[in-house]
């Protein structure tokens, strides 16, 4: 089998993304799991490099097209001198990361690489008329599927959590969480768990909206009227959920290392306990999509960039989980691409034999 392609887009320029990134392919065994490919600036790569005392080499490349396999290749996206304020959302830091992100997902929907990897963004910087999405989950949804199809999920040797609303402030939450919703994302889980993780019969916990669930009503009726019914319909389904389970008493438990996956309601319900869990291998995965593109579960870090204390481990975690998906998606879609084909059969009717007979021929 060829070796996966894996485009990693470079990120915020003055946050920790070129540090992770030539950090992580320092270490020679990383460039021959894979054929690594960095969309970006080598000016960029050449500061920090010098900054930060690395000695990673790179291969500045035209295309994709290009790459060699066993070093890191880099795409040029940027040409010119860009200006760097370590640290510091800028602007300018912003429309580079645009450039990275969008080369990318040209390459990948062209087939010439087989998953991305996004090195951090700043939210803000990053957001203008031509990129009016408020994070790469949205983003990546737009490019390669429709309305509803991306579930934004973490990963860690620890759990599985996905989101039934990411990015959406607090006060819009309960609104957005209907039945509906929380069993479509049911059965996307249900579809990554199978197809993404190759587990036969994965068994999801569905956590509850509000303290202690609701305290039956007493507080609210969101998981009495909307998750149960969801869940309910889900099972129904064929979908293995259970819940609602009170959040506070499911992490604090440990409940969450007897299924195979957590479905949260909304973003630091579940993200807050996975990053505090995790301990820095937690990997973003955007699923129910085409293409496979992970993250490492932080942001762009700017009270320490710049200072070479940060840890590309989780960096590394998202290349390994982007390898690992591409390969398990491609045993799936091989192993169910020609089912057998089921042919009728004619049946005679056999002819009938009166009691007597039968009870001669069993003498």
């Amino acid at each position: 089998m060829d070796k996966i392609r894996i485009g990693i887009t470079h990120g915020d320029l003055n946050g920790i993304g070129y540090e992770i990134i030539l950090k992580a392919f320092a270490d020679a065994e990383m460039c021959n799991l894979c054929v690594p490919i960095v969309y970006g600036s080598p000016r960029a790569a050449i500061y920090y490099r010098k900054n930060l005392n690395l000695t990673t080499n790179f291969k500045s490349i035209t295309s994709a097209t290009e790459a060699e396999e066993g070093m890191l290749n880099m795409v040029v996206c940027i040409e010119d001198e860009v200006k760097i304020d370590v640290g510091q959302p800028t602007e300018e830091g912003g429309k580079a990361a645009q450039v990275s992100l969008q080369r990318a997902v040209s390459d990948c929907k062209a087939g010439l690489i087989d998953a991305i990897v996004t090195a951090p963004v700043n939210k803000k910087t990053i957001h203008s008329e031509e990129f009016p999405y408020s994070g790469h989950t949205e983003y990546f949804e737009k490019e390669f599927g429709s309305a509803g199809d991306a579930l934004m999920m973490l990963v860690s040797p620890a759990m599985r959590v996905a989101l039934v609303t990411a990015h959406l402030p607090i006060k819009d939450v309960a609104s957005a969480i209907t039945a509906e919703r929380v069993e479509r994302c049911l059965m996307q889980l249900r579809k990554a768990l199978k197809r993404d993780f190759l587990i036969s019969t994965p068994r999801i916990a569905v956590l509850g909206l509000n303290p202690h669930c609701g305290d039956d009503g007493l507080l609210s009726e969101e998981e009495q009227t909307v998750i149960a019914p969801a869940i309910k319909a889900a099972t129904g389904k064929g979908v293995q959920c259970f819940g609602p389970y009170a959040a506070d008493g499911f992490f604090g438990a440990g409940m969450y290392s007897q299924f195979d996956a957590v479905l949260a309601m909304y973003h630091d319900q579940g993200l807050a306990p996975f990053k505090a869990l995790a301990s820095g291998e937690g990997v973003n995965f955007t699923a129910g999509l085409s293409v496979v593109r992970t993250s490492p579960g932080h942001g762009t870090a700017y009270d320490i960039a710049g200072r070479g204390v940060a840890d590309e481990n989780s960096l590394r975690q998202a290349v390994y989980v982007a390898i690992d998906i591409v390969r398990n998606r491609r045993v799936v879609d091989e192993a169910s691409a020609n089912p057998l084909k089921v042919e009728p059969v004619e049946r005679r009717e056999r002819p009938r034999r009166d009691f007597a007979e039968n009870a001669e021929i069993a003498e």
